[in-house]
């Protein structure tokens, strides 16, 4: 979950930023599928529409994404506190403010027997540019750890003993038309593709993890959890460079 809403914000937020959608359509956007959110904690939370609007007014000109796992602080430039705190969520967003940075860290906000939203907690960030690859280099990435898990992956499209719900969702990652994509309106053609794919990916990623491993010999056991963890890495980063892209001059 934070890693999807964490990335709607940066999409849509950018898109905001950017003169193309107004704060409403952007707010809504994020919402439409992780539900309510508020920023900041009790007593001076605010709604995420407030929140971004006094960003905004505080010299808020673009949202970076992180999608840290351990050993791999990807998007995250410190300090250590809310580097372990975005660490721990898988996901944080850093606002990048006039001469300073904020990071928000998603968390599910539950309220009572039926209010279920997210709640985004603020940190001091490092202003730091984080060690992120360019889009372009993240698309060559993706591509071939994408054709190398393809070779190390033959059991994917083994779809004997696979559970109805698995193989369905595999036959329809072959349909490039389906499951969308997270961008918003003002990105890169690039940027839309490469991210189009990452999200595809993702689910090959979850799904392939879930195949049994019988009758896979123990090489072909390690050469299987080798490509999907490059895998994941490089759909990981893809989807950073791809939300990053928003100021870019991406050809």
């Amino acid at each position: 979950m934070s890693g999807a809403v964490a990335t709607a914000l940066v999409a849509w937020g950018n898109a905001w930023l950017t003169g193309h959608v107004g704060l409403d359509e952007a707010v809504d956007a994020v919402e439409k599928n992780a539900g309510p959110q508020i920023l900041g904690g009790e007593p001076a939370e605010v709604t995420l529409r407030r929140g971004l609007g006094d960003l905004r007014v505080g010299g808020l000109s673009a949202l970076r994404l992180a999608l840290p796992e351990p050993g791999d602080p990807l998007g995250l430039t410190g300090p250590p506190a809310f580097n372990a705190a975005a660490m721990e969520a898988g996901a944080a967003v850093v606002a990048v403010l006039d001469g300073r940075a904020m990071g928000l860290v998603p968390a599910e906000d539950r309220r009572g027997s039926s209010y279920v939203g997210v709640r985004w907690t603020p940190h001091e960030a490092s202003a730091g540019l984080p060690d992120v690859p360019s889009l372009a280099e993240a698309d060559r990435r993706l591509t071939l750890a994408m054709r190398d898990a393809t070779e190390a992956l033959p059991t994917v499209d083994d779809f004997a003993g696979v559970p109805p719900e698995i193989a369905d969702a595999l036959v329809d990652l072959r349909d490039p038309e389906r499951g969308g994509h997270p961008l918003a309106p003002g990105y890169p053609q690039r940027a839309h593709r490469v991210a189009a794919l990452a999200g595809r990916l993702t689910l090959v990623v979850d799904l392939a993890r879930q195949l049994d491993d019988r009758g896979l010999s123990a090489d072909q056991m390690r050469r299987r959890g080798e490509a999907l963890r490059l895998l994941d890495a490089a759909v990981r980063r893809a989807l950073v460079a791809s939300c990053n892209s928003a100021f870019e001059n991406v050809p």
